[in-house]
This record gives C-alpha cells, structure tokens and sequence, in this order.
C-alpha cells in the first residue's frame, strides 16, 4: 500500500452518490480528481483527466477505449464502472494491459427486475394513455372497450436471457398467474425449473408469447436482434418490453411493427441513443412506452451501487480483493 504523500491518483467522472464518495475519503490512498456535474464529462476533459491516474471510476456514458487508455498512461491499474453493463469498454485492449475491472452486478438486480414489471403494466394496461386522458377531458361516459389492454392472467411470457435480471423479472410476474414460462438464450437454466420456465429456441418464443421481456447483454449475437423478422413472428396481441440495452432492438423496424398493428404494444428502458431525441418517431406513438433508462433507479440502490464502485476501485487500487471483479 503507498503510503501518504504518495496517494495515487484516481479520476471520478461524474458526481456520484455520496456513500462511494465517503469511502473513497476515507480510505486515505488517493487522491480524488471528480469532474463536478451531473452531465456527462466531455470527451477532451475525459483525456485530460485520465492523465497518469492510477484509477478510473467510470460511468456507463463513458466510452473507455484505446484513446482512454493510452491518454491514462502506465500507471492504469483499475477501472470501475457505476453499471453491471460494460460494453461501453474496450475489455480486450484492457485485459491486455493487465488493467483490473470492477462492476455491479446483483446489487441492481431487484430494483431492474421491479421497474420493468412496472413498465410491463403500464405497456399492458394503457396507463400513460390513460393518464393522459384524464388530464385532457378524453375522459367521458363509461364505455366497454376504452382503453382496454391486456392481462398477465393465464398469459405466456417469454424472457430472452434468464440470467440474475431475466429470473428475478420472470419470478415477479408468475404470481399474476401467467400460465407459461417460456425462456431463450445461450444454455438451459437450471433455476428456470422452479418456475416451470422452458427452454425453447427464440423464434417459438416469439411466436408463442403473449408478452416478450428482454433481459440479456448487448454482444455481436444479439445486437439487432429484434428486428422487421422478430416483430413479424410476433402474435397481434403482443406486447413486447426491452429493459437491458437499447441497441438489441431495431428501432425503425419497432417503428414499422407498432404502426401497422403487427404487435399490440411496446415498452423501453433503453434506447438507441440514450437520450433518445424527443423528435423520434416512436414518440409519437401511443402504444410506445419509453421510459429515461431508470432501471436501478431507487435510492437506496444507487447508494449501494456508488458504494460497491468504490470498493471496486480501492481494492484494484491497493492490490487486494475486489467486491465484484469482472473475469473476462
């Protein structure tokens, strides 16, 4: 451990929940260089203050790529992220660099898994339209098929990528007495038994689900995956909700499937960009939920999450055990 005098130097970049913050203080091994705002930090001042930093607490918008790096210089020993998603880092130039990662994993898990039950319904049942109905005198007479939507009751959800997030979602939405679990993905489950969950190949999912949950990571495979053929293969009735990473889908072919009836309904966390520009043309649909990617948005899981950054950080920094090394 260096001592002081000789604190290393570590990068934050961006304004970060308080409890990470405390930790780093407290630790009394570095030097904390933050770059002071709730917006993202521009690429040249990325650059700039990566310089000979020893660490680098990182955010999701932070692209770390070759430039990062090489502008970060030698002394580079860890890299911890605020996310449990890393494509937003170049893993093979890190790794080969011998650079340490840290994420969080599980800690987000729970309030994931609640939010995009949360925007299931929403989707399902029409409550944003009916919101709005409400507040612009859309709202008259009792009739018998406004705003009707569609029910979890004896329904078949298909989850694409059962994985920490994907089973917590799917054990949230049996107790609304969904009938099948049907699940894709690259291996069988054995968790999925306890839930009955099938393993079934993508396109009898799709075509057999009355609500599509995708939960898996962004990788070559599934970039694009939900596409002009995957909405094809949807039933009419459909709804269709995208909480992992905005680039699985294919959102002018969303666009087209929405439109023309194709799928009932669609609901999104995430986007492609994030944010996504208010002009976009899923915006001006009423069966298009878009959500400002708030998955883990809860407080108490932020702090946690701002917390186990920290310890990430401090253990790569220090040479010891991380709370969440990424193995890759």
């Amino acid at each position: 451990m260096q001592t002081v005098g000789k604190l290393m130097k570590v990068f934050v970049t961006r304004r970060i929940p308080q409890e990470g913050m405390k930790i780093l203080s407290a630790a009394g091994v570095c030097e904390v260089c933050l770059w002071d705002s709730d917006e993202p930090v521009p690429r040249s001042e990325l650059l700039k203050g990566v310089q000979g930093a020893h660490g680098l607490l990182c955010l999701l918008s932070d692209k770390i790529d070759v430039e990062v790096l090489d502008a970060a210089g030698p002394n580079l020993k860890v890299i911890s992220t605020l996310s449990v998603g890393f494509d937003h880092m170049a893993l093979d130039e890190i790794k080969k660099r011998g650079i340490r990662v840290g994420y969080t994993p599980d800690v987000l898990t729970d309030a994931t898994a609640e939010l995009t039950v949360a925007l299931l319904l929403a989707t399902a049942r029409r409550l944003p339209e009916g919101v709005e109905e409400v507040k612009n005198g859309g709202w008259s007479s009792w009739k018998p098929l406004w705003l009707c939507g569609y029910g979890l009751s004896g329904s078949t959800v298909g989850v694409i990528g059962l994985g920490r997030i994907g089973m917590a979602i799917a054990r949230r939405l049996m107790p609304f007495g969904v009938k099948r679990l049907l699940y894709a993905g690259r291996t069988v489950k054995p968790d999925a038994a306890e839930l009955n969950g099938e393993f079934v190949p993508l396109d009898t999912l799709v075509s057999e689900s009355d609500f599509i949950v995708v939960s898996c990571s962004l990788t070559p495979e599934t970039q694009g995956m939900c596409d002009k053929a995957f909405f094809s293969k949807m039933k009419n009735t459909g709804v269709f909700v995208n909480s992992s990473r905005g680039a699985v889908v294919n959102q002018e072919d969303l666009y087209e499937a929405l439109k023309s009836g194709q799928l009932a309904a669609a609901g999104l966390d995430v986007t492609t960009p994030e944010p996504l520009p208010t002009n976009h043309p899923l915006l001006t649909l009423k069966n298009c939920v878009v959500l400002p990617h708030i998955g883990s948005a809860t407080y108490s899981t932020r702090g946690i999450m701002s917390a186990l950054t920290a310890r990430n950080l401090l253990g790569g920094l220090q040479g010891t055990d991380m709370p969440s090394e990424l193995t890759f």
